[in-house]
């Protein structure tokens, strides 16, 4: 498995898009469809998460069922934080981040002295003991999960408005690409691919490869809590299903269909997944079969996710 990132011809391609991105809310505003602007954020925050894996399977090469864990444990913090009285997001995301990649740090020690299946495994029982705790702490709401009053400010400026929350979610997703790709380039991103690549020879080298991976695995989990304290100022509630193992298999369609192991894969798997569902729904109660029929004819003629389409090899 191999590290993709875009070609140098696709970067003005990158900007374009970009400059689209940030004028979206205001082109939806104007044409009277603001409605869409929280959808547009959802896809974002979700890009981000889905983006968050990618650093764990497709830099690492850690095949993770946990990856929910930090993404309900950011959303959780974030609410608690609200609980306590604080309700500026420069101080509860960055909790978010930490109490998310604290928990991957735990999660990783155990289970990155697995492999193959035992560390699927390990990480899916993670996820599904978090999922309890969730569910049996009726201080933190229980089965109804821990709501919030109301969105929280940034910088002093609330994010009760959804053109700020998408900006915040524009702004998180566009700092985590950029820290991705320079990653790729830097020292421990070579260490981490060459790692994946051959376990058992960088070991030889002399290289603290359990030091590494840990690493890894805990910077795509905070990452995933960035999203998951997003998502609840998004919806107003941190739910036990963030928790839930099925919400890594969704992260883990995303990326599949975007693209495992290129820089944009889960940015794109995300808009596709969740723009086909929001198409499909209005056309059919059973868009379920649809869905899966089309996702099974992105796996025959793209195998390798869509971003692969576009995407250059890495190293």
């Amino acid at each position: 498995m191999a590290f993709y990132r875009p070609a140098p011809y696709q970067k003005p391609v990158a900007i374009a898009l970009l400059l689209v991105l940030a004028a979206l809310p205001f082109g939806l505003a104007a044409v009277d469809q603001a409605f869409y602007i929280g959808f547009a954020t959802r896809v974002l925050i979700f890009a981000l998460a889905a983006t968050s894996l990618n650093l764990v399977l497709g830099f690492g090469g850690m095949f993770s069922l946990g990856h929910a864990a930090f993404f309900g444990v950011g959303a959780y913090t974030a609410a608690i934080c609200q609980q306590a009285g604080i309700n500026e997001a420069l101080i509860a995301f960055p909790l978010a981040m930490i109490a998310a990649g604290a928990f991957a740090l735990v999660v990783g020690a155990i289970s990155l002295r697995t492999r193959g299946v035992y560390f699927i495994m390990i990480t899916l029982a993670f996820t599904q003991m978090a999922y309890y705790l969730a569910v049996s702490a009726r201080s933190w709401g229980g089965d109804d999960g821990l709501p919030l009053v109301g969105r929280m400010t940034l910088a002093g400026v609330s994010l009760a408005d959804d053109t700020h929350l998408y900006f915040a979610a524009f702004f998180g997703l566009t700092v985590t690409m950029l820290f991705f790709g320079r990653l790729a380039d830097a020292r421990f991103g070579r260490v981490i691919q060459a790692i994946r690549e051959n376990e058992t020879r960088m070991e030889a080298l002399g290289y603290p490869v359990f030091t590494y991976r840990l690493v890894c695995f805990a910077l795509g989990g905070a990452l995933a809590g960035l999203a998951g304290a997003l998502l609840a100022n998004l919806t107003g509630l941190a739910s036990p299903n963030l928790l839930l193992w099925t919400q890594s298999g969704t992260l883990l369609v995303m990326l599949i269909i975007g693209g495992v192991g290129y820089l944009y894969g889960g940015a794109v798997g995300a808009l596709i997944l969740l723009c086909l569902e929001e198409v499909l729904v209005g056309f059919t109660p059973h868009w379920h079969i649809v869905l899966g029929l089309i996702l099974l004819g992105v796996v025959l003629f793209a195998p390798k996710g869509v971003a692969a389409l576009f995407g250059k090899r890495h190293g």
